[in-house]
């Protein structure tokens, strides 16, 4: 499907997006997120700086022949050409003229104090640097946007001069003119109000690119839209300098589902959750669990009082239907649940317990009692499916009896600690002593315990523990304090978490690893694997 032009979403993860602290893309991370990106829909793609950043001369190079595109173009960011430089002269603009892209992106000074500071340059040779830079550019068969940073503070500093570098611009050939808020301080009504005038008095067609440092950046895209504005720059996850940029995925939600606009193809925003998840593999920064409409607790629930009325209608506590984007709604168990929290759980995890308020109200007191010993359900669904399980059947799902395990670590003369287990159990009918080794004694037990039933349940060889969590819940008792730990095991087609808790860190882990393979080996019984 072809976008239309009358609204752009432009997206510049791989180009300001990079610039966020820790996070370091390849080539090939940049070729993987620009699929990911026409996938969901987005109007255009900034690829980056060819010419100034080999990596980024590299990407669009790589992606004429590796990407094609369905629903996006990619553009090219760059700055107008140098003071007292012709731009048919300047290396870097022909390197956005040679780049392929069928866009190219310019920033330029807007701000009279960065244009003399900053560029040691005049303001009337700013003008011009604007002018000849987006002219030759445009002569040469591309299309250009032009990114005035620093917008806002440069229009509280110099309105005049701010409005001048617009017109500058439109009347060269540019098609849209972004208004930056690069530091971020700008505030809702006061963007919407310069935007206004802008329109008024430049009749350009604007675009807005916001960053996050007052926590405005997704609210002042909005606001800007609502006051005219056509093209909405954001990022992904809000990756970003500093505190980050808006946040495009929500900016989108938020026009698509509250304001009605038509953004994206038809269906598309309901990739959101998936594309942003994947995206975050790829970047390897793990994504905040209460990020808007994409995060795993944007729709959590975890007061039994909410949980009552999501039980009569699940708009009652939710701003939008979650899968609209693509989430799900997750009831959380914990010490605050009511027993209305343990039944929506219970369907969420197969269990029908609408007709049983005995079985309920045991699990609800049961959770409450255990919660109070240090024990949480919100991040261990296995081990509440587990309690749930055992509750309903009046019986603790058990594939194995454990006699006994034990656990040593010994330091070698080489300087290296290596921990050594035995786990003597019950599997299959058959008795099992077996020795494991391992870096730390949760990495034997584990070895040791999956080699012990591996005979009975060959399939716990698709086992892994992917993800180890320690907690202290009492440190004023030092080494005596109660330790939770969480531990989370795949199996190559999902993950499952479990918990533990006691005084002993290796007894805790000892329990939430046994409940790991015991609810991995139920679940496999369960689909007949």
């Amino acid at each position: 499907m072809s976008i239309s032009d009358d609204f752009h979403v432009y997206d510049t993860t791989l180009r300001d997006g990079a610039q966020q602290e820790g996070l370091a893309l390849s080539v090939a991370d940049k070729i993987a997120i620009a699929q990911y990106l026409d996938e969901l829909g987005v109007g255009f793609i900034e690829g980056g700086w060819p010419g100034a950043v080999p990596k980024d001369t590299e990407f669009f190079e790589r992606a004429r022949t590796e990407l094609h595109l369905k629903n996006a173009t990619f553009a090219a960011f760059g700055a107008t050409r140098k003071p007292e430089t012709a731009a048919a002269d300047d290396p870097q603009v022909a390197a956005l003229r040679d780049s392929g892209a069928g866009v190219v992106t310019l920033v330029a000074k807007s701000h009279d104090a960065h244009v003399e500071r900053a560029l040691r340059t005049t303001l009337d040779e700013n003008l011009r640097m604007v002018a000849d830079t987006v002219k030759h550019l445009h002569e040469h068969g591309q299309r250009v946007f032009l990114d005035t940073e620093h917008f806002f503070d440069g229009y509280r500093a110099n309105r005049a001069y701010a409005l001048e570098v617009v017109r500058v611009a439109v009347e060269a050939g540019a098609d849209v003119v972004a208004l930056c808020d690069t530091n971020g301080g700008t505030l809702p009504r006061e963007l919407q109000d310069v935007v206004r005038d802008v329109l008024d008095s430049t009749g350009a067609r604007l675009g807005i690119h916001c960053h996050n440092d007052a926590g405005c950046a997704v609210a002042n895209s909005i606001a800007a839209v609502e006051a005219g504005v056509t093209h909405v720059q954001g990022t992904i996850n809000g990756y970003g300098e500093r505190t980050g940029n808006a946040d495009l995925l929500a900016i989108v939600a938020n026009l698509e589902l509250k304001r009605e606009h038509e953004l994206l193809p038809p269906g598309n925003l309901a990739e959101s959750f998936r594309i942003a998840h994947a995206i975050a593999e790829v970047t390897n920064v793990p994504p905040s669990t209460r990020q808007p409409y994409v995060g795993l607790s944007a729709f959590a629930h975890k007061a039994g009082l909410h949980a009552s009325a999501i039980k009569v209608d699940p708009d009652l506590y939710q701003h939008t239907d979650p899968a609209l984007v693509g989430n799900d709604m997750r009831m959380l168990v914990s010490e605050m649940a009511g027993r209305a929290s343990v039944e929506l759980k219970g369907r969420e995890l197969g269990f029908d317990l609408g007709n049983d308020r005995d079985v309920v109200t045991r699990v609800t007191e049961r959770v409450k009692e255990m919660e109070s010993r240090g024990y949480t359900f919100e991040a261990a669904d296995a081990s509440f499916s587990l309690l749930l399980t055992e509750e309903v059947t009046g019986k603790r799902a058990s594939f194995f009896d454990v006699e006994s395990w034990r656990v040593i670590t010994e330091s070698r003369a080489d300087g290296e600690a290596v921990s050594e287990s035995t786990v003597k159990l019950v599997a299959g009918g058959e008795r099992e002593i077996v020795t494991g080794e391992g870096n730390g004694p949760v990495n034997a037990l584990d070895h040791a315990l999956r080699t012990a039933i591996e005979r009975a349940y060959p399939v716990v060889n698709k086992f892994e523990l992917v993800d180890y969590k320690v907690r202290i819940l009492d440190s004023g008792h030092g080494t005596d304090a109660v330790i939770r730990v969480l531990i989370e095991t795949a199996d190559g087609e999902g993950s499952w978490v479990t918990v533990g808790v006691g005084h002993n860190i290796v007894e805790a882990s000892w329990e939430a690893l046994v409940d790991g393979v015991t609810f991995g080996l139920l679940r496999h019984k369960e689909v007949g694997r």
